[in-house]
């Protein structure tokens, strides 16, 4: 499904679907979580050794401008990418110790979030909120370290 769009978005910009592309694609579209350049360009490389780094870099450039991908900068300022999924929305929680990126959704926060723009006459195109603290693995280690 996710080729077909794709295929489609690629044309619209006069661009065309290549075989590398279409590989980057598919492993980048089944990678789970944030992956880093270096981390897709290693999954790429495990199937086609014969697509470089710049070739993986500017096909995630080009899928984030298609909308088919999310670049994410935390606070470590590296550069992530994510599958976009459209029509729904998530944030984040980042934990400081380990880099560990938890996803979540919640219905009260958007709401809250919608009704705070509301008040103020403001129209939202889009936001992120990215919580940064200790996660639970994190916690527990920090709290055997004490006795």
């Amino acid at each position: 499904m996710k080729a077909g769009i794709f295929k489609t978005r690629i044309s619209e910009e006069g661009l065309k679907a290549t075989k590398q592309r279409e590989e980057i694609l598919n492993i980048f579209l089944n990678s789970a979580g944030h992956k880093n350049l270096g981390q897709i360009y290693a999954q790429v490389s495990k199937i086609n050794p014969k697509i470089g780094y710049t070739t993986v870099y500017r096909t995630l450039k080009l899928l984030t401008r298609l909308g088919m991908a999310t670049q994410r900068k935390f606070a470590d300022g590296e550069t992530r990418y994510e599958p976009a999924s459209e029509g729904t929305h998530h944030d984040h929680l980042i934990c400081l110790e380990c880099g560990k990126i938890i996803e979540f959704e919640d219905r009260t926060i958007e709401t809250l979030q919608n009704g705070v723009a509301r008040r103020h006459g403001f129209k939202i195109f889009h936001h992120r909120m990215e919580l940064y603290g200790r996660c639970e693995a994190c916690k527990r280690k920090r709290g055997k370290k004490k006795n």
